[in-house]
């Protein structure tokens, strides 16, 4: 049974456009379903997490990520009695507006955009959410609930000072109250997304041998949970000696968000989902002990792993990508698919322009933005 500070389901504040609703799925299933079926998520499958997809079968993807971070969310949702399935959706739809290359490509394509508004990921995935996605009969878009695209837009806090364009373009049409924090489920949402990538990610360096199992153990929790493991099972190998070690750092995070989430909402006496949007603080939280832990371990994933040498050359590569195509595409929009010919025509400016080659190279996967650079760049 949900709890009365939960989002619920018939309560919805509904949809842009008006429509009939399914009979067998709750507006939330029914976003969450979009999501899984529309082409940007299909994509994620060959977008970087840190590694260029192609580089390992057992690296992560964007795509794979969104499914941690929804099996993790929809487990946090269901113990706080909150509404698994928009946490769900708002957690398979956090990274749909990222770039090919992860981080690096968002970066080298904010840095182009900014005479012209700008670029951010998740004011991009509204885009994608709210226009791109283009396969309805009576609206562009997916047609989300309110509900989902609130969490898409604010689930890592209020969004204040200039709005990116996307996001304001929309905004203006569609009110997102974005001066206030997300409902519970974008919260857990969030948490859920660094959870996967505090876990995954010291994964992923591992197998890539950018650091070592000993390294790790002298990082704070994790040395604990090296400890544990090795008390309960010593001699283990080393490949599932740091299984058991990461199973159990993942498990230890959960359960620190769970605790302190419970504590917040009997605090404040959450008695509706408003409550928690208007609280002033994010409700769903790590311990200040436990932030603290995590920023030592990302400092080293930060220097290890996301500007590690080989990475940081990787880094240089896909940026000098980028700067290439976006040029080239603003010269020349005979290029682009015939399927984005309308939307040159109908460009009233510069700025316009900017933001269809932008929609374009955004939604390019890793091996397509690769495949578009040799084709068009390298004769």
């Amino acid at each position: 049974m949900r709890a009365p500070f939960a989002t619920q389901s018939h309560a919805t504040r509904g949809r842009l456009f008006t429509e009939e609703e399914s009979a067998h799925r709750t507006p939330f299933q029914r976003d969450r379903d979009r999501i899984i079926h529309c082409s940007a998520f299909r994509r994620l499958k060959h977008k970087t997490q840190v590694f260029i997809e192609h580089e390992g079968d057992y690296f992560r993807t964007r795509l794979t990520h969104s499914i941690e971070v929804a099996q993790v969310a929809r487990t946090i949702a269901r113990t706080l009695h909150l509404n698994e399935d928009l946490a769900e959706a708002v957690a398979l739809a956090h990274d749909l507006g990222h770039t090919p290359f992860g981080h690096t490509g968002e970066d080298a394509l904010e840095a182009l955009m900014a005479p012209y508004g700008g670029f951010d990921h998740n004011a991009q995935a509204i885009r994608i959410v709210t226009n791109l996605e283009r396969h309805y009969a009576e609206w562009d878009g997916l047609n989300l609930t309110w509900e989902t695209l609130e969490g898409i837009a604010k689930h890592n806090g209020p969004v204040t000072g200039p709005l990116p364009f996307a996001l304001a373009e929309y905004n203006a049409r569609h009110d997102l109250e974005l001066d206030t924090h997300a409902g519970p489920e974008a919260q857990v949402a969030a948490l859920s997304d660094d959870i996967a990538y505090n876990h995954h990610d010291l994964h992923d360096g591992l197998r890539a041998e950018l650091f070592s199992t000993d390294e790790l153990a002298e990082l704070p929790v994790l040395r604990d949970c090296f400890a544990e493991v090795d008390r309960r099972y010593p001699g283990l190998n080393y490949y599932r000696r740091r299984h058991e070690t990461l199973r159990r750092f993942f498990g230890v995070l959960v359960e620190d968000v769970l605790a302190v989430s419970g504590k917040a909402l009997a605090e404040i006496d959450a008695r509706s989902v408003e409550d928690i949007r208007h609280a002033g603080r994010p409700i769903i939280a790590f311990t200040p002990a436990l932030w603290e832990d995590l920023k030592v371990i990302r400092s080293f994933l930060f220097h290890r792993m996301y500007r590690a040498p080989k990475v940081v050359e990787m880094r240089r590569d896909v940026t000098a990508m980028i700067n290439d195509l976006f040029p080239l595409f603003m010269e020349r929009t005979d290029l682009l698919p015939k399927q984005w010919r309308k939307d040159v025509e109908d460009a009233v400016d510069e700025t316009a322009l900017a933001r269809i080659v932008a929609d374009y190279i955004a939604g390019m996967t890793d091996r397509f933005a690769i495949q578009e650079h040799a084709r068009l760049c390298q004769r």
